[in-house]
Formats: C-alpha cells, sequence, structure tokens
C-alpha cells in the first residue's frame, strides 16, 4: 500500500511539475521517472538540518541542479542547510551542543573519532535502497569497519596547484612551497592536518604517527613555512587562485578543476613525496531531531541523477557506480580524479589519533600560528 501510494504521489507531482514548467513555475530538473528509490511526504512540513562543507553540493547556481530544493519538492521537508570549512571546525560545533544536525558530511578520520565519541548513530540500512550503488571498494572501510554509520560521498586527493605564468618551472616536489623566491605568493591549508602532512611528507614521516618528535620536527618547518607564505585559507583559494593573486597553493584535485575553468593559466601536480588520500561520508548525528527524513535524504542523495549532478558540480572523484556508468558525467577517465594505476602518486590516509597525540599537535598548531 505504501509502495502504491508513493508511485502515485510521485505521478501527480510529475504531471504537477508539467503543467507548472509549462506555465514558466517551476525550474525543476529532477526526473520523477527515473528515481529508484521511496519517497513520501509523511514528513512534509517537518524540517532537516543539514551541515556538509562549503561548495560541495549541487545548488542551483550555472544551471545545476539544485539538490536541495528538488528534495523539498518531492517530500515537503524543509532543508536548512549550513556549512563548514574544516572538519575540526565541525567537530567542534557540534562538540559544543549549541546546535543539532540531521545530516553531516565528516571526513574519514573524523568519523572514526566522532563514532569513538558516541557522535554518530547507526544507519538503517534497510531504507537505504540505493545504498547498493555505492561501489564495494568504498565499503567498510577502516574508519567505519562494520559499515554501520557511514555512507560515502565523495574522495579525492590533495595536490599542488600553481599558476604557470607566475611560477618558474614545473614544480615536482612540495618543497616548492618554501621557496623564497614566491614568498607572500604562496596558500596553504588552514587546518591543522592537511597543513601538517604536508611537512611530514616531505620529511619522510607517516602522516599518523604517534612520535611525539616527529610533530615536533614537522612543526618546525611549518613554522620556517610562516616567512614565506601570503595566506592561510579554505573556500577563500578560489577567489585567490582564480583572479592570479597568488602563484602556488595545495588544495584538493576536485577544487583545481573548478579553479582552472576560471584561469587557464593554473595548473596542477601531485608532489614525487606522495600526498593524501580522503573518503567523505553521509552521517546522521547522535541528536539528530529527523531521523527518518534523514535516511529518506541520504536515498535522494544516493540516486544517479543527484549523485551525477553533485559530482559534477564538486568536481570530486565519485564512489557511486551508477554516476561513473552514466553518460551524462563528463568527469570519467579524468586524469586528476581518476589517474591511471601507473600515474596514481603513493598515498597516505589520515586516521584519528590517540587523544594525547592529538592535543600535542594541536597545540603545536596554536604555536605554529601565532609564530
Amino acid at each position: 500500500m505504501k509502495r502504491f501510494t508513493t508511485v502515485m504521489l510521485l505521478t501527480l507531482i510529475l504531471a504537477l511539475g508539467a503543467i507548472l514548467a509549462g506555465c514558466g513555475g517551476s525550474s525543476s530538473q529532477l526526473e520523477l521517472e527515473k528515481l529508484t528509490g521511496e519517497y513520501s511526504r509523511e514528513f512534509e512540513g517537518t524540517e532537516l538540518n543539514v551541515f556538509n562543507w562549503g561548495e560541495y553540493i549541487s545548488d542551483g547556481s550555472e544551471g545545476s541542479m539544485d539538490v536541495n530544493a528538488e528534495f523539498e519538492e518531492l517530500t515537503g521537508i524543509k532543508v536548512n542547510y549550513s556549512t563548514y570549512e574544516s572538519n575540526e571546525a565541525m567537530y567542534a560545533k557540534m562538540k559544543s551542543g549549541a546546535v543539532s544536525y540531521d545530516i553531516v558530511i565528516p571526513s574519514d578520520y573524523m568519523i572514526q573519532r566522532m563514532i569513538s565519541e558516541n557522535m554518530l548513530q547507526p544507519l538503517d540500512f534497510s531504507r537505504l535502497s540505493n545504498y547498493h550503488y555505492i561501489d564495494e571498494q568504498y565499503r567498510n572501510l577502516y574508519f567505519d569497519p562494520e559499515n554501520e554509520y557511514s555512507v560515502p560521498y565523495s574522495v579525492g586527493m590533495v595536490g599542488l596547484i600553481y599558476n604557470s605564468t607566475m611560477v618558474e618551472e614545473t614544480p615536482t616536489s612540495w618543497t616548492v612551497m618554501w621557496d623564497e623566491r614566491y614568498a607572500d605568493d604562496i596558500l596553504t591549508f588552514n587546518n591543522s592536518r592537511d597543513s601538517f602532512s604536508i611537512a611530514q611528507l616531505i620529511l619522510g614521516q607517516d602522516v599518523n604517527t604517534l612520535d611525539l618528535a616527529e610533530w615536533d620536527a614537522a612543526a618546525e618547518l611549518l613554522k620556517e613555512q610562516n616567512d614565506v607564505l601570503q595566506a592561510r585559507v579554505m573556500d577563500e583559494i578560489f577567489n585567490k587562485m582564480e583572479a592570479g593573486n597568488a602563484a602556488i597553493a595545495a588544495y584538493y584535485a576536485g577544487d583545481y578543476l573548478l579553479m582552472k575553468e576560471n584561469n587557464e593559466d593554473l595548473a596542477f601536480v601531485y608532489p614525487k613525496e606522495g600526498t593524501t588520500y580522503f573518503v567523505d561520508s553521509i552521517c546522521i548525528p547522535e541528536n539528530a531531531q529527523n531521523y527518518e527524513a534523514a535516511l529518506m535524504y541520504i536515498n535522494f542523495l544516493l540516486e544517479t541523477q543527484i549523485s551525477t549532478a553533485i559530482a559534477e558540480y564538486t568536481y570530486y572523484a565519485s564512489p557511486h557506480t551508477g554516476t561513473m556508468n552514466d553518460p551524462e558525467y563528463s568527469l570519467i577517465g579524468n586524469e586528476i580524479l581518476y589517474p591511471e594505476k601507473e600515474q596514481m602518486p603513493e598515498v597516505q590516509v589520515f586516521r584519528d589519533l590517540d587523544p594525547e597525540v592529538r592535543s600535542y599537535y594541536e597545540k603545536l598548531w596554536e604555536e605554529i600560528l601565532r609564530d
């Protein structure tokens, strides 16, 4: 009966959408007949609080699909969408208890920490009929080994972005970010793990080292870098690199592809020392107020047309087999997002560390910022 009601509802919505579109009243890009999950208006009038990275969902700009608006129209659930710039900022806000969210999309090591601190609740996978689209290689990963708390959203690596008109030769090493020739034209991450990892890769360290002396050595290298840095940035990097206001930056590969669309002088390389690899995943916080609607939202994000719209908008690699086989997906085979085995750099993944080590490197990070 529920399935019949859902099908009838979607048919009515499709018909209404066609009428409104003909009258200029709807800008929906959702092809309802292609939906594979079940959606109802059971939670119409309720609200869903979503907490995600900036620039990380297709939002209707520049002709893209407005994913949240489509979900609202389909279900009647209002989406309150807010963003953060780093895992650490997200964690601090959630840990404060000042606000509750129904959906959050952290990175691997932060999910590991949040699980250990009981900040996430198990997902009812019986309600996630579209989960079968997640590629096997992205299931049962180290941060969620029993596959209970998370659904992969996007994956990627960090690399070196440079302006070919400002940098004298093609860089091959992270050490270029310490090169005095580019003083005041270098940007780096404004978060501790990504920043430390670059110094650790140069020093040949494991990015998850438990040796406090190695963290000291990495911190000293980062303090030396302060002399040549223009700024530590997150989303501000887009304006700076696109406008040619900086020569070199470390950032995520997908974001480079977006920047290059606005500045053809930008180029990208995975440095010889290797890089870090991440998996960002969708989770439901322990104190979520609208669990059932959150599950419906996750299943909606797993629709192939939605996943493809997000992958096209963010330019991050997708863990979704439907997207990877979608003829509408233009980034299949992109050598930066999906490098062939022989072009794949050496990679490390962040893991959550012992509280003692975490506290130690965060204190070092505060010193680096003050230096």
